[in-house]
């Protein structure tokens, strides 16, 4: 290597002023007005939900009482076996929610992909659908079909079809419109149909995205049958809502163990499958 290299690398030559720093560039107004926007909706938002950590300071008293009667939590026989049945409850409900609301989901998120919908009017319809039944809360869905059916888990599981549908459809069809699309052109120019696009360079393309989201939705969808549950959908989450109306705090820690233990369970068979699946 020369001397010459060798100087430039080192740094500036002797005799020669070392370059000018970068100057900042100032800040935009657009940039600052940005800044202001955030600013000015946090504080609204901290009025509003009158959050107050003064006010959680001097609630220690109450969250002692309250730890105090609900520890140790009570791990009576039949404390245990009713949970453990409520658990297991719960978990069909998040299955059922799930497996059934594939055909749904799929046919929607065919007809939400521009990949396999070249037709405008269908695509629009198909994303509003999907949007609605998205936008609708889980609970609310429950809400609506425990007036319908009863208290019980078969309104949760009708809950569930219904918002998974709309969530696991658009993800689903999100994932149908970022394949490769020379394989769906290529069918398209030998004269296939759409089915037959969207059966043989469509969906095989996609098989496993949709089997790891329909794993991940699985996985969420347990969760919320706890949620489901405390509104009168049956499982462990109506033995929750009951012992806390009931003030029986360390049944409801029992609870909420086994639910610990129900959701650690499927969140790592979701993982173990969808590692076998990307393997």
């Amino acid at each position: 290597m020369s001397r010459a290299a060798t100087s430039a690398g080192a740094g500036p030559l002797p005799g020669r002023a070392a370059p000018a720093p970068p100057r900042r560039r100032p800040v935009s107004a657009a940039t600052a007005a940005v800044a202001v926007v955030v600013v000015a909706a946090h504080v609204l938002a901290w009025r509003g939900t009158e959050f107050s950590p003064v006010a959680l300071l001097q609630g220690w008293r109450g969250m002692a009482d309250f730890l105090e009667q609900a520890l140790p939590p009570d791990l009576s026989a039949g404390v245990l076996l009713t949970g453990s049945r409520a658990a297991l409850v719960t978990l069909a409900i998040g299955l059922l929610g799930t497996t059934l609301s594939v055909p749904s989901a799929l046919v929607l998120a065919l007809l939400a992909a521009r990949t396999t919908t070249p037709n405008r009017w269908a695509y629009q319809a198909a994303r509003s659908v999907l949007s609605f039944l998205r936008a609708v809360p889980d609970v609310v869905f429950a809400l609506v079909f425990v007036t319908a059916v009863g208290l019980g888990p078969f309104a949760g599981v009708l809950a569930l079809i219904f918002h998974n549908t709309g969530v696991m459809g658009k993800l689903w069809a999100e994932a149908m419109e970022e394949i490769d699309l020379g394989p769906r052109d290529a069918l398209r120019v030998s004269g296939a149909s759409g089915t037959q696009v969207a059966a043989h360079a469509v969906l095989p393309s996609v098989v496993p995205q949709f089997v790891g989201l329909l794993l991940y939705r699985f996985d969420v969808n347990v969760r919320s049958s706890l949620v489901l549950g405390l509104v009168g959908a049956g499982g462990i989450g109506f033995l929750v809502n009951q012992s806390i109306k009931l003030f029986r705090f360390g049944e409801m820690v029992t609870h909420l163990m086994l639910v610990m233990v129900l959701v650690v369970a499927v969140d790592q068979l979701s993982a173990h499958v969808r590692r076998r699946i990307g393997a």
